[in-house]
């Protein structure tokens, strides 16, 4: 009686695809590994002994073989975000481009989530991590052992003791106020992600000092999650207040989609009553409406970046700080 498909395959050696092919087991190593050049009538005749007895490599003694698993590891603070979505993707290409495999996982922004994410990427031997973490110092003690790169990405902090890729937030608060300022807005406000510790987040920074260095006096502050409800819940505390500006910076693209929907629901106009400048250039921004003009992290470059410091940096650790553009929607009165 035939072996089924799922029986083959589950015994199925390089022994056995060598012996029906009539190669040498090193010969099939080949062609399946691509290590060596091999005539077309040979990896013709290996990959369809292949195909016949369903074989699959060990992983495992790939792994061993070659010392590497060819697999990176990649933790964010949430995979629903889009913007974390999008630069996922691009690190996954980057990776790709490197012969890798990226492994990806949501720490839902828990620390404690993230911290065991971490250790089971490191049971999986991965190559490297990067790691989009939900403080500004995370915790790294056990890897310390583990001899596994860490790069820290979307990480604007300096961290003298890892690798770290990020965008100057500084810098992307000053395109916002100094765009709003251009249309003549002098009172501008700013709706604000709450950080996880007591540092104060880039974004406000360099809001507060240009609105300083233009002679505006800074406007309300209100504060929230990044995510639509906690922009929704800030401009809504605006709104009670009274004191909705008549420009507002708002830390993110997620924030800005629920400061315009408090903002339709109160029957304020963006951008004739409101104008709005938001913060990440994520298809959030895009498909708002009206489309948000948006202060764009240049993902792909911190993708690349996080890649060639993960797999080539050697020496002592690097911080890299990118910067961002504007790309202008409806929202701000354009």
């Amino acid at each position: 009686m035939p072996r089924s498909t799922s029986a083959s395959a589950s015994r199925a050696t390089r022994n056995d695809v060598a012996r029906l092919a009539g190669v040498s087991p090193a010969v099939v190593s080949y062609v399946v590994n691509g290590t060596k050049k091999v005539s077309p009538d040979t990896e013709a005749r290996v990959r369809d002994a292949i195909e016949k007895l369903g074989y699959r490599p060990n992983p495992s003694a790939r792994a061993l073989r070659l010392g590497s698993t060819e697999m990176l590891g990649m933790v964010v603070p949430t995979s629903i975000n889009p913007y974390f979505a999008q630069l996922a993707h691009e690190v996954e290409l980057a990776a790709a481009r490197r012969g890798y495999l990226l492994l990806t996982s949501s720490s839902d922004g828990s620390i404690e989530s993230e911290r065991r994410h971490l250790e089971h990427l490191t049971t999986r031997l991965v190559d490297g991590i990067f790691l989009c973490s939900n403080v500004f110092e995370p915790d790294l003690r056990g890897l310390e052992h583990s001899n596994i790169p860490v790069v820290l990405l979307n990480h604007s902090a300096g961290v003298p003791a890892r690798n770290s890729i990020g965008v100057d937030l500084v810098q992307g608060a000053r395109l916002a106020v100094e765009h709003l300022a251009g249309h003549g807005y002098e009172e501008i406000g700013l709706a604000i992600g709450r950080t996880s510790g007591d540092e104060e987040d880039g974004r406000e920074i360099g809001w507060r000092e240009t609105l300083e260095e233009l002679g505006l006096e800074p406007g309300p502050i209100a504060r929230g999650a990044f995510s639509p409800d906690g922009g929704y819940e800030a401009m809504r505390r605006l709104l009670q207040r009274g004191r909705v500006p008549r420009a507002l910076f708002v830390s993110s693209d997620q924030m800005g989609r629920g400061v315009l929907k408090a903002a339709h629901e109160a029957g304020v106009r963006v951008p004739e009553d409101l104008a709005i400048v938001s913060f990440d250039g994520s298809v959030d921004a895009a498909y708002s409406w009206p489309t948000l003009t948006s202060v764009a992290q240049p993902l792909t470059e911190m993708a690349a970046a996080a890649v060639e410091a993960l797999l080539d940096h050697t020496g002592d650790p690097v911080h890299r700080i990118m910067p961002p553009h504007l790309v202008v929607g409806a929202s701000c009165g354009c």
